[in-house]
This record gives structure tokens, sequence and C-alpha cells, in this order.
């Protein structure tokens, strides 16, 4: 593929959001989340902390200066085909993680680029 051809797929963009101190197993839950991707054998995935953010609760939770390590919301995201998000989402349920997420259908495109 040169530099002006692209690879378009359809996919899922799944995201996931917890607090950043919430933990699972023993792990922090954004972590642990990762992990488990990593061991299914999907491609990447990322981990975002909020800048200020409320959840169901209501409660708002910011960054301060004085409080750099706070409660914050965590987005973890990933793009994935669509069998390897309903592998993940299925992993996370039977682990009985508590967390909310989205799940959207996208297209994937890759631009140029050879890896030689």
């Amino acid at each position: 593929m040169n530099a002006t051809e692209t690879m378009h797929l359809q996919g899922v963009n799944l995201r996931f959001y917890v607090h950043s101190n919430a933990k699972h197993k023993g792990r922090l839950l954004y972590e642990w989340i990762l992990e488990q991707a990593r061991d299914q054998g999907l491609a990447g995935g990322s981990a975002f902390r909020a800048i200020a953010g409320f959840g169901r609760h209501g409660v708002l939770h910011e960054e301060s200066f004085f409080e750099l390590a706070g409660d914050l919301p965590v987005r973890v995201e990933f793009v994935l085909r669509e069998s390897e998000a309903e592998q993940l989402l299925k992993t996370v349920r039977e682990a009985g993680a508590a967390l909310v997420y989205t799940s959207s259908p996208i297209e994937i495109g890759v631009l140029g680029g050879d890896d030689d």
C-alpha cells in the first residue's frame, strides 16, 4: 500500500469509564482492563485521565494543585473488530467489574505508512 492508498475496516470503539483509584482483583481497574485486553492479543488500548468530571452520583471530581492523585474519571479506550469487543466485554462482565461502558460502530482507516 502506498501513501495515497487507504485501508478501511468496520469496527467498534469500546470505551470503559472508571474512577482512577477503583480496584479490581487487587489492581487498579483501568490497568486490569488493559491487561485483559493484552492477554487476549488485542492490538492496543489506552487509558485517559480526565481533569474534571462527575458521574451518575453527581459528585464533581476535579484535579487541583494540592490533589493531583484524586479520584478522577479514567476512560479506557479500544478500537476493535466487533468480535474482539464482544470477547473483551464478556471477560469484564464475567469478572464482575463494576463500571460503565459505551460501544459505537466506527470505520477504521489506515493511511500509508509502510512498516518497512
